[in-house]
């Protein structure tokens, strides 16, 4: 009996490994090379345009391809606006007031609709927009896998328990991650994509008033933008030294108890996270090859291809 239950979990695990196997094996870095040739460079081109316009728009591009791919997959659907039949997931509480960049995906996918009418998934849109903004801010860069289809629905439910809030400890960070495949090294070395970008004053609050797991001094200045009621929508820079460069300071900021959120000094409060960001801290070289990683990883997640889902003509509607 013993040896039975031993045979079929393993065809289960080999079964779910195979599956996951061909979903990955259907993207590919070179899916558009002959049906839309030029996408890489008109993603580009708007990437940098957005930025060069608004710095701040490059982490938050970054952002949305984190959180599409923690609801149900690299699928499109945080672009998608509510309709009648369905609430999507802009109004979700992580993404409700904070979620940015839907008009860069706009242009972005009106350029590539003039060019290769529905061909380029804005699934795929928000994946190369997000490589190319770390590279804009200086970080690293990796090839895209492509190929993914946008989903026809969203679920603002789901996005309200997959991704993780700023008041998240690292057991709830772990399990969150987890839940998408992602190990503990990927969680540490994505959550340094919060070396560019600002948080709102209602996302870090909690942590400038109530930790003790924060410097005095540190604390005191934010307090100054921050009071404990009102002002949510003050921001303040998520690395405080070079927000606008992909680096790896915010590391460096964890290990002088100086990180903006309390999810982000979770990742060094004395656990099983502190030697990654030591390590981090240590190396760009070895963040940046960990990061491009993660990346590629989370790009991965349950990805629509074949004939699943559609290439939306309109990111913000289904067709």
């Amino acid at each position: 009996m013993a040896a039975t239950s031993y045979y079929f979990l393993l065809l289960i695990l080999t079964f779910v490994t195979a599956t996951l196997d061909q979903a990955n094996s259907q993207l590919s870095t070179n899916y558009y090379k002959s049906t839309c040739p030029k996408a890489l460079s008109i993603v580009r081109a708007g990437v940098i345009a957005a930025i060069k316009n608004e710095t701040r728009v490059g982490a938050s591009l970054l952002r949305l391809h984190f959180h599409d791919c923690f609801v149900n997959g690299c699928d499109g659907s945080v672009l998608l606006d509510d309709t009648a039949n369905f609430i999507g997931e802009k109004t979700a509480v992580p993404n409700n007031n904070s979620a940015r960049g839907f008009n860069v995906v706009d242009q972005i996918k009106a350029n590539l609709e003039k060019a290769c009418p529905r061909v380029v998934s804005c699934a795929d849109i928000l994946a190369i927009a997000a490589r190319d903004s770390v590279v804009v801010f200086g970080g690293p860069s990796w090839k895209v896998r492509l190929g993914r289809r946008d989903s026809t629905t969203a679920s603002r439910a789901a996005a309200n328990t997959s991704i993780p809030p700023p008041t998240s400890n690292l057991s709830a960070l772990i399990s969150s991650f987890s839940a998408q495949g992602l190990s503990l090294k990927n969680m540490v070395a994505l959550s340094g994509g919060h070396t560019v970008g600002k948080a709102r004053c209602t996302s870090f609050r909690g942590h400038i008033y109530n930790d003790s797991n924060i410097d005095t001094s540190f604390a005191r200045s934010l307090q100054q933008r921050c009071p404990r009621r009102g002002n949510d929508n003050v921001l303040a820079n998520l690395d405080r030294q070079t927000p606008t460069c992909f680096d790896n300071l915010y590391y460096k900021n964890l290990l002088n108890k100086k990180g903006l959120l309390h999810s982000d000094q979770q990742l060094f409060n004395g656990n099983s996270a502190d030697f990654l960001v030591k390590r981090y801290a240590a190396s760009i070289s070895v963040f940046f090859k960990d990061f491009a990683r993660g990346m590629i990883k989370m790009g991965n997640i349950k990805p629509l291809t074949g004939s699943a889902g559609q290439i939306r003509i309109n990111c913000r509607k289904i067709n």
